[in-house]
C-alpha cells in the first residue's frame, strides 16, 4: 500500500481541466494526507500548457486560500512545475521568491536555448510533434537529440535548485522502440550521468503513472532500470500521478508502489508542515 499524497497537480490555471478546489474534494474523498499544486510555470512565448502572464497572483491566493479552509482535513501545498530552458526561462530561485513556493518540480519539456522557435517540444499528446522536431532540428539524429535533452537536465541540475526532478527520463516517450534502445550503452551513459548529478544535489527523484494510464509509455517515468540505480544509491523517491484532472491524482499508485518494491526501493519521500521526510511501502 502506497501512502495517499500527490504533488504533482495541474489546474485549470495551467493546462489542467477543473478548478483547484474539485481535486481537494477528491484528494478528501480518498483520505489523502496532502496534496500540492504544481502548475507549469510561465513562458515569455505562446504556449498552451503554461500559466499565462498575470495569473501567478490569481493562482498563489487560491491555493493559499484552499489551505486555510481545509487546513484541518488535509494540508495543501503551493508550487511550480518549472521548466528549463537556457536563455529563455526565469530562473527558479527568482520564481520561488516572488510566489512564496512550498517547493518547486524541475523539468525539461522543451529542448533548446536562446529563442523560442528553436525548441523541441518532447512531450504532449501528439507522436508526430517529436518526430517533426527530431527532423527539424536535429536532422533526425536521435542519439544527438536524446543527447541534448539529458545534457539540459544535467544542466538543470547544476545551475538550479528545487526538490523534485520530473519524469526525468521523459525523453522516452514517444520513441515507443522506435528511434533507440533505452538499453543501448551511449544511453545508459547519460541516463547514469544524470543519477550522478541527481544524488550530487540531493534532489528527490518524481516517480511519475502519467506516461502509464494515458497509454503513451509501457513503463514508469522513471523506467526499471533507473529504479534500481536509485535503489542501489539510496536516491530518495517520490511517487505522483501528474493529474490534470481530479479523477488522477492517484491513478496507478498501487501499481508504481509494487514496482518500486521490486526495484528495491522501500520508502518514499513525503513533505509534511515544511519539512521531507520518508515513509516506508507496505
Amino acid at each position: 500500500m502506497t501512502p495517499l499524497y500527490n504533488y504533482h497537480t495541474h489546474s485549470h490555471y495551467s493546462d489542467g481541466s477543473s478548478a483547484p478546489v474539485e481535486y481537494v474534494r477528491e484528494a478528501i474523498r480518498q483520505g489523502f494526507s496532502s496534496l500540492g499544486f504544481s502548475e507549469h510555470s510561465v513562458l515569455p512565448f505562446e504556449n498552451t500548457f503554461a500559466l499565462k502572464p498575470g495569473t501567478e497572483e490569481a493562482y498563489v491566493s487560491e491555493i493559499n486560500a484552499l489551505r486555510r479552509e481545509f487546513a484541518d482535513r488535509i494540508e495543501i501545498l503551493l508550487a511550480i512545475e518549472a521548466d528549463y530552458i537556457p536563455g529563455i526561462s526565469t530562473g527558479f530561485a527568482e520564481i520561488r521568491k516572488a510566489l512564496s513556493l512550498d517547493y518547486i518540480i524541475g523539468s525539461v519539456h522543451l529542448v533548446g536555448d536562446s529563442y523560442p522557435d528553436n525548441l523541441w517540444f518532447i512531450d504532449g499528446p501528439k507522436r508526430e510533434t517529436y518526430d517533426n522536431g527530431l527532423k527539424r532540428f536535429f536532422n533526425g539524429d536521435i542519439r544527438k537529440a536524446v543527447t541534448a535533452y539529458w545534457h539540459q537536465v544535467n544542466e538543470m541540475l547544476e545551475k538550479e535548485t528545487f526538490e523534485i526532478i520530473g519524469h526525468f527520463d521523459k525523453i522516452k516517450m514517444h520513441n515507443q522502440g522506435r528511434w533507440f534502445s533505452e538499453e543501448e550503452k551511449w544511453y545508459t551513459d547519460l541516463v547514469n550521468e544524470t543519477i550522478a548529478l541527481i544524488a550530487e544535489k540531493g534532489v528527490i527523484a518524481e516517480v511519475n503513472t502519467r506516461g502509464i494510464y494515458k497509454g503513451r509509455s509501457e513503463s514508469l517515468f522513471p523506467g526499471e532500470y533507473i529504479l534500481k540505480i536509485l535503489a542501489e544509491r539510496g536516491i530518495p523517491v517520490t511517487i505522483s500521478s501528474d493529474a490534470h484532472h481530479p479523477d488522477e491524482i492517484s491513478k496507478l499508485f498501487p501499481l508504481a508502489g509494487e514496482q518500486l518494491k521490486k526495484c528495491g526501493i522501500k520508502a518514499v519521500s513525503l513533505y509534511k508542515k515544511g519539512t521531507w521526510t520518508e515513509q516506508g511501502l507496505r
